[in-house]
């Protein structure tokens, strides 16, 4: 039985109609032209091609459609005028409510959860992530045995969201993705334990973490390989990173740090996916340095900022916890020349806050150089005494720390190091071990 079986153009070209449910009465960080922006830039992710898009305000939810009767009839109209196939809702819609859609607007409907997930199911490039990635389907699909569980035929890949009759049998569908989530979830704790060995070994090693995160589409990648000299993949594309990358990056004073490149946060990321990465995004949480990327030329970039807030607070690593923080305000070259000077001028005032473009590499080397001053904050000088036949014990010192004196007394060698509070407990644990 394939439960997983992804194919790159698996809805490339579908015409679908974009509409943004908005509640009377809720707040939104959003403007309602940006969240049709971010749903039509959702779908383009995946080669949908969005023909029309719509706002709608609602004053009470209707359980069985979310949106009125003439509201429903005014999207039919529109999908029949623009001949689309797809009805994507910027919304969580309930298993009814999705069907019911489907009936009245003649239409497929797929909903903000499982667009994503259908993004994520098409960018997962290693065995993990495509593990993580279907544990999250599953998880989702579970409770809406509808007709998009196709086990026993597959007419397209991805995951059945936008396509595929296959056969109903809710009693053994639903056993069945109970036994397949069992089997990944036994996967994917092999690959906790694994990732916790390997941070365990890099934690021992003389070799800080950087780790990027930041809203989808905000530069991270781009960033990545102007300091790194590497290849990842940066596009102008929602989510075009989704499995983490690391590679060797050069601070001023530090022998060698490494940089991680992280999945991009959205809003209202489906609780699915954050439970399912958990593994990944755990390597943000035992970074040495976080580097919040954001995109200061996008119109919502403090909305962004909170929504990366949340993800992060999820992880228990909210604002003033866990690593120090770096924010990179990119993308500045895109600013008028008002909007640029307020800007920078802001940044001026604040300590945390580095004003870059990562095209074109303006500002990086000042961002190395904060890295550095972040990464020595809180250092103090420790007084050491090794036996000479320390070798890789005072070599790690002279990497980690900022060797200030240095002298051999016998078969000893006295040291005077500045060491992070991290890097002392480090190094006590390697004594004891």
């Amino acid at each position: 039985m394939t439960f997983y079986d992804p194919v790159n153009d698996v809805a490339r070209g579908e015409r679908a109609v974009v509409v943004v449910p908005e509640r009377v009465g809720e707040g939104s960080r959003r403007s309602t032209e940006a969240r049709l922006d971010e749903a039509e830039g959702l779908a383009g992710a995946i080669g949908v091609d969005v023909v029309a898009r719509k706002a709608f305000r609602l004053r009470q939810v209707r359980p069985a459609t979310l949106l009125g009767k003439g509201q429903v009839e005014e999207i039919a109209e529109l999908a029949s005028e623009s001949d689309a196939k797809l009805l994507i809702v910027d919304a969580a819609l309930s298993p009814v409510q999705q069907k019911s859609l489907e009936e009245q607007v003649g239409t497929k409907v797929i909903d903000r959860t499982s667009l994503i997930l259908e993004i994520f199911g098409e960018r997962a490039a290693t065995a993990e992530g495509r593990l993580q990635v279907e544990l999250a389907h599953l998880d989702y699909q579970a409770g809406r045995l509808v007709r998009t569980w196709t086990h026993l035929e597959r007419q397209r890949g991805g995951f059945g969201f936008l396509g595929g009759p296959g056969e109903t049998q809710i009693e053994a569908d639903r056993r069945l993705i109970r036994d397949r989530m069992a089997r990944i979830r036994r996967e994917l704790e092999q690959v906790k334990r694994t990732r916790a060995l390997h941070r365990g070994r890099r934690q021992r090693a003389p070799w800080p973490v950087i780790a990027l995160v930041g809203y989808t589409n905000a530069g991270k990648s781009t960033l990545f390989n102007m300091m790194t000299g590497d290849g990842v993949l940066a596009e102008d594309m929602l989510f075009a990173t989704l499995d983490p990358t690391m590679r060797n990056v050069k601070i001023p004073g530090f022998d060698k740090a490494i940089l991680s490149d992280t999945v991009g946060f959205v809003s209202d990321l489906p609780t699915e996916l954050i439970a399912a990465f958990r593994a990944t995004l755990e390597e943000v949480a035992s970074a040495d340095l976080l580097i919040h990327v954001r995109d200061m030329a996008h119109p919502d970039h403090e909305a962004q900022a909170e929504d990366v807030e949340d993800v992060l607070s999820s992880l228990g690593i909210g604002e003033g916890e866990g690593p120090a923080r770096i924010e990179a305000w990119n993308k500045v070259d895109l600013l008028d020349e008002t909007d640029r000077r307020a800007l920078l001028a802001e940044a001026e005032r604040r300590a945390d806050v580095v004003p870059i473009s990562a095209l074109s590499g303006w500002g990086v080397d000042h961002i190395r150089e904060r890295i550095a001053e972040a990464l020595q904050q809180d250092t103090q000088v420790h007084v050491i005494r090794l036996s000479s036949s320390e070798g890789s014990r005072l070599a790690w010192l002279h990497s980690r720390g900022e060797v200030l004196e240095q002298r051999v007394d016998g078969d000893e060698i006295e040291l005077s190091v500045r060491l992070s509070p991290e890097n002392w407990a480090r190094f006590q644990a390697s004594e004891s071990a």
